[in-house]
């Protein structure tokens, strides 16, 4: 019989990471999904757990090679940008989604700090990036002329 290379501890083990990435990045996908914003809910998630399968490859295929897991480091950035340069849109003088495009590039980075096994720093990343959207998301609707479209 044909051996696959399936170990079922590691898929296990993989998923549980893979899922952890998703469910931090979930709450920012939900803030940005909802409302005024329409991007977010499905796409942040999906973008943290790509992040962390991307990490998770490197990780089990060059554990050693800081140019190797730079290399793919340099391509997940890059690609989520270009996801994230998608959400931001120009309205005449006005520039709209880059809040949503920073979220879709953290998202990345949490993917991938948990795929590196950095799940603590995916955690700040997750926490810091909520806060922000609450508390200066609500300072920002705080102008001088009340027009509720803040300086952003």
């Amino acid at each position: 019989m044909p051996e696959f290379g399936l170990d079922l501890d590691l898929i296990i083990h993989d998923a549980m990471l893979v899922l952890i990435a998703f469910a931090l990045a979930l709450p920012i996908g939900w803030e940005r999904g909802h409302g005024r914003h329409s991007v977010g809910f499905r796409t942040l998630p999906i973008v943290a757990m790509a992040a962390c399968g991307f990490a998770l490859i490197i990780a089990a295929n060059a554990p050693g090679s800081a140019e190797a897991q730079a290399r793919v480091l340099q391509g997940v950035i890059t690609g989520i940008g270009f996801i994230g340069g998608g959400a931001i849109l120009k309205q005449g003088r006005n520039v709209k989604g880059l809040v949503t495009a920073a979220s879709i590039w953290n998202a990345g980075a949490i993917g991938v700090a948990v795929g590196f096994g950095r799940t603590n720093i995916a955690v700040v990343l997750s926490l810091i990036n909520l806060i922000s959207l609450s508390v200066l998301t609500y300072l920002n609707t705080q102008d001088e002329d009340g027009d509720g479209e803040g300086k952003d």
